[in-house]
């Protein structure tokens, strides 16, 4: 029987940690774009790699990175995880060309990627073994990924205006060392024998990027290109003795409909965070700094519902009720967002949408990451996670760059803003239609944490 590790919650602070930061890396660099295109010479079109450099490797990678963590190891991954987003951070704050910056960004995804899904694992292994611990710690892990993301603006803001754009990446240097300092903190999980499918990584990986770059690019030559590397990958998986993703993996219950409960939420929260920004600083004229401060009641807000009353919601309830109503009030939030005003104001226009909004996402995350999980053997515990954060970044990708498409095909920008909050609804409502369909009540008892 299992015991229990007395320094769990010292643990589960590095994990929260690592978790903040790597979805924070998404975000942290958006204001300081327009300083980083006068500085290094990027054309308006290869301005959007800085972001989408770090979101490919880091999707398409993350595969691989759960297989590695049950393979080597989860400390062992985690760890080599924070080297690399080191390395990465420090290229990054060091170029002086353009394509040394993408290529630090790239670099920083492949840390994140390994990263991601071998803090799921430990996360699991600390508290995987009491239910009631279990489902207060997934609040606290949960609540750090989307204030990752909406911190990473705040700051990026107070970066960009009081310092310089470099220190967007120089930021994750101290914390990346105070974080490998403690790495002794986690649990030594042994690794187990097997071999690594590489056609697989190589295909999914370079499949996904070109998907996600035919989007951004509008490039239906790079898009025919992806899709058949990702149906290779499929065939690969079938022929392979020890697959990167063994397909029975998909025969878990609930992993199939919460993979497509998340991949709808990214593509419904990101958008909406993403036009929120630009609403905020190209029509209300506020500057980098009130920005990102004007963010931070969303950013509280999911906090304390996913710490506070989300967990509990799922020990009552369970998962379905939850992501159906999460995802229900988030197309509720970003659909008010949708009549704001070219001429409105912060509290009547954004603040009451944006913090139902939050709501909606704090309802519906940590349910279908629990349910993604909660069936997973525990060998196949790094690969489900990986599987699951993959299909939510993939989908944030997918939908940002739809409802980029939708907002540019507007003559106004107020219009194309407010075609893509209303775009988003459309997705965040067709995700809890979609759950209430396929999503089955109770799948397994794991999923009604006792709390």
């Amino acid at each position: 029987m299992a015991t229990e590790n007395p320094r769990r919650w010292w643990a589960l602070l590095v994990l929260a940690t690592a978790q903040f930061m790597v979805i924070m890396d998404t975000s942290i660099i958006g204001v300081a774009l327009p300083e980083m295109q006068r500085q290094l010479g990027f054309t308006p079109g290869g301005l959007q790699w800085v972001f989408n450099a770090y979101v490919i490797a880091f999707g398409g990678l993350l595969l691989l990175g759960g297989r590695l963590s049950d393979l080597l190891g989860a400390r062992k991954v985690f760890t080599t995880g924070w080297i690399i987003l080191i390395a990465g951070s420090v290229l990054a704050a060091a170029a002086s060309t353009a394509w040394v910056e993408v290529l630090g960004r790239a670099v920083q995804g492949v840390g994140g990627a390994l990263i991601a899904p071998a803090a799921m694992t430990l996360l699991m292994m600390l508290f995987g073994h009491n239910q009631k611990e279990l489902g207060k710690a997934m609040a606290l892990y949960g609540a750090a990924a989307p204030a990752g993301g909406t911190a990473g603006v705040f700051l990026g803001g107070v970066i960009t205006e009081y310092l310089s754009w470099p220190w967007v990446f120089i930021v994750y240097i101290p914390i990346g060392l105070a974080t490998l300092a403690a790495t002794g903190l986690l649990p030594a999980v042994k690794g187990r024998r097997g071999s690594v499918d590489v056609v697989g990584a190589i295909s999914v990986t370079a499949g996904l990027a070109l998907v996600v770059y035919a989007i951004v690019a509008e490039n239906l030559i790079a898009g025919a290109a992806g899709a058949a590397l990702l149906v290779l990958f499929l065939i690969v998986q079938r022929m392979v003795r020890e697959p990167l993703m063994p397909l029975s993996i998909w025969r878990t219950p609930g992993l199939a409909t919460a993979n497509l409960a998340m991949a709808l939420l990214g593509a419904a929260w990101i958008p909406m965070w993403y036009f929120l920004n630009l609403y905020l600083q190209q029509i209300l004229g506020y500057g980098a700094f009130a920005s990102g401060a004007a963010l931070l009641p969303m950013t509280v807000a999911v906090m304390i519902f996913m710490i506070g009353i989300t967990a509990r919601l799922l020990g009552r309830f369970g998962a379905k009720p939850l992501i159906v109503l999460g995802l229900a009030v988030l197309a509720a939030g970003v659909a008010g967002l949708s009549f704001a005003r070219p001429d409105g104001t912060f509290v009547a226009d954004v603040l009451p949408a944006s913090l139902i909004a939050a709501v909606g996402m704090s309802l519906a995350y940590i349910p279908a990451m629990m349910s993604a999980m909660s069936g997973a053997k525990p060998e196949e515990a790094g690969l489900a996670s990986g599987i699951v954060n993959t299909t939510y970044q993939v989908g944030s990708a997918v939908g940002l760059a739809v409802m980029t498409a939708v907002a540019t095909s507007r003559a106004e920008l107020i219009d194309g803003f407010q075609g893509a909050f209303i775009g988003a609804a459309v997705v965040a409502g067709l995700g809890a239609l979609l759950s209430v369909v396929f999503m089955r009540g109770r799948q397994r008892r794991q999923e009604k944490v006792l709390v």
